[in-house]
């Protein structure tokens, strides 16, 4: 017995000898060589935006993982002259990776693109430049999503209607693809006009405002378009007050934040889009460069249609 029992434990031991390297490396990834610390820094655009700060905090997240990865962010607060400002101070404090997300695709590429070609390796997140100097870029195609968000709102208005657009910045990738990929899928609709657009930069407070000035203004529109939930959350908080309700003027949204799902739900936003962050698949690209590992120039992520049909099942972003 003794001599069974002392085999088993032999054995017990080895198994888990065996088996702990590969649990440490499971819960602590492989970081970065040497002794030195890397510096990761993320040049955001707008910290008041739900989405932009939620994408800064799961970059931070994933990069606690590597104690020898120090994780550094600027706020822009909405101005593109500080962005490309706080992406050349990242720059001269020689951060070893830079991501951030353009404001203005024009505008940012040269900056982008000398700091490219300087050997720093730069991250793109949801937004692009004009041209190719970058590293990677990280997102999802805009086109195709409002594509898609044309042809439900056509088939929702069964073919008639007026429609109110709420607009992302449109000097970003995502913003002039969102509004570009939207108008042309609309044109197969031709009893539906587009009732105004209206610029609130995915902002809630700057969409409830906008709906404010359509009421005010006695824009008559019988669906809303917004190009982020944030906006369509604004939306329906200038509805409430102006005593309509919601689920009579058909909204769709992008991103698929958690408001939106409770408001899908129970019928006051007929539909969203999926749209991580791609804060952590940024994190994860971050860590591969410092490495010395090759990564694709473009990655894209699959948006999903999110309706009263699924949302129960989908969790949200955020």
């Amino acid at each position: 017995m003794f001599n069974r029992l002392s085999l088993w434990t032999v054995w017990a031991v080895v198994a888990i000898g065996l088996f702990l390297p590969f649990l440490s490396h499971a819960q602590n990834p492989a970081s970065p060589p040497g002794n030195r610390t890397y510096t990761v820094g993320f040049a955001q655009d707008h910290m008041a935006n739900d989405w932009r700060a939620a994408q800064v905090r799961d970059v931070k997240r994933a990069l606690e993982k590597h104690p020898n990865i120090r994780f550094v962010f600027t706020d822009a607060n909405g101005n593109t002259a500080q962005q490309i400002v706080d992406i050349e101070n990242l720059a001269a404090q020689n951060v070893d990776v830079l991501i951030t997300s353009p404001r203005d695709s024009a505008i940012m590429t040269p900056v982008l693109s000398k700091i490219y070609r300087s050997g720093i390796p730069v991250v793109l997140l949801s937004r692009m430049v004009e041209g190719k100097d970058f590293t990677t870029f990280i997102g999802a195609s805009n086109i195709d999503i409002a594509t898609k968000a044309a042809h439900y709102l056509g088939k929702r208005l069964n073919g008639k209607g007026r429609i109110l657009i709420l607009q992302h910045i449109p000097t970003s990738t995502p913003g002039r693809d969102r509004t570009n990929g939207f108008l042309d899928a609309i044109k197969n609709y031709p009893g539906i006009e587009i009732a105004a657009i209206k610029r609130a930069d995915s902002l809630r407070n700057l969409a409830v405002k906008r709906v404010e000035e359509a009421l005010n203004e006695g824009l008559q529109f019988d669906a809303i378009y917004a190009q982020s939930d944030s906006m369509a959350s604004g939306a329906r908080l200038a509805l409430m007050k102006a005593g309509i309700d919601p689920a009579t003027v058909p909204t769709i949204g992008i991103d698929y934040i958690a408001e939106a799902r409770d408001a899908i739900i129970s019928g006051q936003q007929d539909a969203s889009f999926t749209y991580p962050t791609f804060g952590t698949a940024g994190a994860e690209t971050a860590v591969k460069l410092l490495m010395g590992e090759a990564v694709p120039k473009i990655i894209t992520v699959e948006s999903k249609l999110i309706t009263g049909d699924n949302a129960e099942e989908i969790e949200p972003i955020f």
